[in-house]
């Protein structure tokens, strides 16, 4: 039997070989390790925080309709240019793991982001498919918060709560574009690949994905944990059949630019939707 230490393939003894400085194929300790700590820099923090705030609002007096759950919100109110220096300084540092992501995958000799699918080589395949996913998650999404939010199973979301300036939109889409990224990368590309090296079963994967994806939107209330828990199961499937992350992303960042540009612009002028 391999013992747990043993490498995934067979690689250099360390301090022997070429000395070409790279390194060879990592223990599955060390690969089981490297993705918890991968998580606790990124979703997997996010998910913890987003139970505590879930729990924060269940005991809280009132129903959960009748709180709101802002996702870009001011970060300096009254001083626009330091708002607008906080808010790039939030997306850039958001994207420090995927950058951690790539970087561990070129120490394994595979490539980088493009073995997960994550590059220039086919835009149009990504482009089209994301499209086409991405209207039908969004309208389906639309549907199932509305009917968890008047059930009360969900609070209000305010997408953004950004002051009229000029830089607005434009945070909003880069804040769109971040999230795709660091989700689809992460939860999806990496995440299936590290949890195959370590021999789990595509049903035990495709869960521990869906509900981590789950659980970093519960602060929305149990309507966000499951429907992004749906939508994570159907991301891996679609990432099986394609073998790329790159519609997803594509996907993803549409249902979100959607979401914040559109509250943006019909927030108090559109009676169906809901404002705190």
């Amino acid at each position: 039997m391999q013992s747990d230490t043993s490498p995934v393939a067979d690689a250099d003894v360390p301090g022997q070989g070429s000395g070409d400085g790279l390194v060879g194929e990592p223990s599955r300790s060390i690969l089981r390790s490297e993705t918890w700590i991968v998580l606790a820099l990124s979703l997997g923090a996010s998910g913890l925080s987003a139970l505590i705030s879930f729990i924060g609002s269940v005991t809280k007096p009132g129903g959960l309709k009748d709180q709101a759950a802002t996702l870009n919100g001011s970060q300096a109110p009254g001083r626009p240019w330091l708002d607008l220096a906080w808010q790039l300084f939030g997306i850039a540092t958001a994207l420090v793991p995927v950058v951690l992501v790539a970087h561990l995958l070129m120490r394994e000799r595979a490539g980088g982001l493009r073995v997960l699918g994550f590059d220039r080589r086919r835009p149009g395949f990504d482009l089209s498919r994301g499209v086409v996913l991405a209207a039908v998650i969004g309208g389906s999404g639309v549907l199932l918060y509305l009917g968890a939010r008047a059930t009360g199973f969900n609070l209000t979301v305010v997408p953004e709560a950004l002051p009229h300036v000029w830089w607005k939109i434009p945070v909003l889409i880069a804040s769109a574009v971040q999230n795709a990224v660091l989700e689809e990368v992460i939860v999806v590309g990496y995440l299936l690949r590290r949890l195959g090296q370590l021999g789990w079963s595509p049903f035990a994967a495709l869960a521990a994905s869906s509900v981590l994806r789950g659980s970093y939107h519960l602060y929305q209330g149990i309507g966000g944990f499951v429907g992004n828990m749906v939508m994570g199961a159907l991301f891996v499937l679609l990432y099986r059949r394609w073998g790329r992350v790159g519609p997803l992303v594509a996907a993803h960042a549409l249902i979100d630019i959607v979401a914040f540009v559109g509250y943006a612009l019909l927030a108090g002028r559109a009676g169906w939707l809901p404002t705190p």
